[in-house]
């Protein structure tokens, strides 16, 4: 993502990093100029900002109910985020909400493709759920943007035992979060296939748009002058 703002010329006064975990350097490098805004869900992860050299605002919310004033930023980054919601629309609504006219939203997200031997292995409810890319595009254009651009890349890892990948998903945060998904245990079979070689598919899913408000045209005089006779 950070790669695709080369592409986009915007000097934005006041960035949102929506989503942002520990508040990272790469934005406040990349516009220094710029008050960083950096929101979490989890309190305990905005707390982890004592190494910046100039430290953003740290706001604790949700995606689906910015605590944050209309048209206040230009400029809203959300990086791996919005596959934790079970609809992304109401966090899109909020985006076009405080963004200035013409303001820009770039994200990452999970497409339906992600995990799916998993899935095969463990049953469809044992797995997180994911939007298709196009839905996504289709929820940007009701929510008020404009222009979307929608892309995505297949990453595929190979695990030499299913296990392994489980371990990765539990220590980089990646859980289950359905509400249908089972709380019992998943059984022997489930475990067996889990010691065998494991390929494990990520959709990765890349869109931006703009902000489908205009800005206001600024008021010109116009001085007409008599001619004397």
């Amino acid at each position: 993502m950070l790669e695709r703002l080369d592409y986009v010329k915007i000097a934005p006064r006041r960035v949102l990093d929506a989503g942002s975990g520990p508040p990272r350097r790469d934005l406040g490098k990349r516009y220094p100029g710029a008050q960083l805004v950096a929101l979490d869900f989890a309190l305990g992860m905005l707390r982890r900002r004592s190494w910046f050299s100039r430290k953003p605002l740290a706001v604790c919310g949700e995606l689906e109910r910015l605590p944050i004033a209309a048209a206040a930023v230009d400029f809203v980054w959300c990086n791996m985020v919005l596959h934790w919601l079970s609809d992304p629309l109401p966090a899109f609504q909020e985006f076009a909400r405080v963004l200035a006219p013409e303001g820009l939203l770039m994200f990452s997200t999970l497409g339906p493709d992600t995990l799916k031997e998993l899935r095969a292995a463990a049953g469809e409810a044992r797995v997180h759920a994911f939007t298709d890319m196009h839905d996504l595009g289709d929820m940007l254009v009701a929510a008020g943007f404009s222009a979307p651009v929608m892309d995505m890349e297949i990453i595929e890892i190979e695990y030499t035992r299913g296990g392994s990948l489980l371990a990765d998903l539990r220590s980089s945060g990646q859980t289950n979060a359905r509400t249908d998904r089972p709380r019992g245990l998943s059984g022997p079979g489930f475990s067996k296939r889990l010691g065998k070689p494991l390929r494990a598919t990520f959709e990765v899913v890349y869109g931006h748009a703009w902000n489908g408000r205009k800005l206001e045209p600024e008021a010109k005089t116009v001085r007409i002058f008599k001619r004397m006779p």
